[in-house]
């Protein structure tokens, strides 16, 4: 199946090496945000169901200490 073998750990850290300079450490967030949005849209063209987002509880506000 594969070529030259099973892809490791060494080669996957080359490859982020790569696309980190080819595309720079500050565009790294939004390629990752940009292939999510791809996955999900995949998934529900196809009738998938999309995981549910956490939604955060408002935390609890406690008095300010008097002194």
């Amino acid at each position: 199946m594969f070529l030259f073998g099973p892809i490791g750990p060494p080669e996957l850290l080359l490859i982020l090496l790569i696309i980190i300079i080819i595309f720079g450490a500050r565009r790294l967030p939004e390629l990752g945000k940009g292939l999510g949005e791809g996955i999900r849209n995949f998934r529900k063209a196809f009738g998938g169901k999309e995981p549910q987002e956490k939604k955060s509880e408002p935390e609890e506000t406690h008095p300010p200490d008097k002194k």
